[in-house]
């Protein structure tokens, strides 16, 4: 063999050597049913900043239009000791707070959240039985619903949306090996819906107790719990919504008007709101009257700047207006979806479900205002989350909205080869 043929087979030797003792490229921890790429931002970026600045434009929107529903009410004998900004200043005093609370909970690992998910539920549930008590909860149209605090009257039933969404991510988390086995994995937790919902119904507030179950629920499926026994509970949970209000005079009564509006039996009274809703997105048509130029808003549809702030939107900005703020509400609940489904994906259960929780929250809250609005469903007293006028709704809102982006912020980091 000569020199150069020994050489070149040496070289051989040494390149094999090199390609099988290069260690293999590492791969980002993510399984192939969560796509990653398609947000350029996802991997280079702390933070989603689309979402983010989602919310704010969602805040800054309400702000404006909680401003244009309420200028009028002063003119209202009940309302006669307000100025015109009255409930501007005090909501932007709430999105403010929320703000800053929102910066200082982004702050908070999310292990720290996991560990106190159970004396979240706890306090949420102390709370929800001191606003029972007489001179410590503030009475509004015959609902013992707040706590005075000053700058803002709290609503416990806002904190126990957060705590319920908490508890269920952390109680599936601890009892993933008994999914299969029904009973024994949700009876718990249909004590703790129970006991909420008995609460919430003694203010009265039915609409939080909708949506609290929605979440427990959500959860309770997307933790994995046997799907046929889930049908059963949630038929049984449906056939309990449905005798409260078979069993409830004014809820059968509010039904009857959902069902049928312009009736003269209740167009002056359970349909009134809905009416004068509807003729708002009439009069708004496709680009609306202008912002400012709302007529319903000046005494004829109550409660403009909360419940049935939609309806002002409608007629102010038109189609073009309710369209964008359904756009916004359905590509964030998504986007938390898709937040929570890559934590999973990491292997970071708890985180996973919580921020999915949070997407049905804002998402199934959004639609019920929505349709309630539209008159797709019937009346229920329900804000729209971000942009209605409600001091502990816009808190309780910004700071589980936070937490959601300390989940995206510890997947990037979890991505990237870190440590969560």
């Amino acid at each position: 063999m000569s020199f150069a043929t020994a050489f070149r087979l040496s070289s051989l030797r040494e390149r094999w050597a090199n390609l099988l003792s290069r260690e293999p490229k590492a791969e980002v921890p993510v399984r192939d049913w969560v796509s990653v790429s398609s947000g350029q931002s996802t991997k280079l970026l702390g933070f989603d900043q689309t979402l983010v600045w989602i919310v704010l434009a969602l805040m800054a929107l309400g702000l404006l239009m909680v401003y244009s529903a309420s200028v009028a009410m002063p003119d209202n004998p009940r309302f006669s000791r307000y100025t015109g900004t009255y409930f501007l200043g005090r909501h932007a005093v709430a999105v403010g707070l929320a703000i800053v609370a929102g910066l200082v909970v982004v702050q908070v690992p999310i292990s720290t959240w996991e560990r106190f998910a159970p004396w979240m539920f706890v306090a949420a549930l102390v709370l929800l039985v001191a606003v029972l008590i007489p001179g410590v909860g503030k009475v509004v149209y015959g609902a013992r619903r707040w706590i005075p605090l000053g700058v803002m009257n709290f609503q416990p039933s806002e904190l126990a949306k957060l705590a319920m969404a908490m508890y269920a991510a952390s109680y599936m988390v601890r009892k993933m090996d008994l999914k299969e086995n029904f009973f024994r994995a949700t009876y718990p937790m249909a004590i703790a819906l129970g006991v909420v919902g008995v609460l919430l119904l003694a203010e009265p507030d039915m609409g939080a107790f909708m949506v609290i179950a929605a979440i427990a629920m959500g959860i309770l499926f997307l933790g994995g719990v046997n799907g046929r026994m889930f049908l059963l509970i949630s038929t049984v949970l449906v056939g309990a919504f449905v005798l409260m209000i078979s069993l409830s005079d004014w809820r059968r009564e509010r039904i009857f008007a959902y069902l049928n509006p312009w009736d003269e039996r209740y167009a002056q009274g359970k349909a009134y709101q809905l009416t004068h809703s509807l003729i708002a997105f009439g009069r708004g048509e496709f680009f609306g009257q202008g912002l400012g130029g709302s007529i319903e808003k000046l005494h004829y549809l109550p409660e403009a700047h909360t419940d049935f702030l939609l309806a002002v939107i409608g007629e102010e900005l038109g189609f073009v207006g309710v369209a964008i703020v359904i756009v916004a509400f359905f590509w964030l609940s998504r986007r938390l979806f898709h937040i929570g489904r890559q934590a999973i994906a990491l292997d970071r259960v708890f985180a996973g479900l919580m921020a999915q929780g949070v997407g049905i929250w804002m998402g199934g809250q959004a639609f019920i205002n929505m349709g309630v609005n539209l008159g797709v469903l019937p009346t229920k007293g329900l804000t729209l989350p971000l942009m209605s006028y409600g001091g502990s709704a816009i808190l309780m809102n910004c700071v589980a909205l936070a937490i959601v982006v300390r989940i995206d912020i510890e997947n990037r980091q979890m991505m990237r080869g870190g440590r969560a």
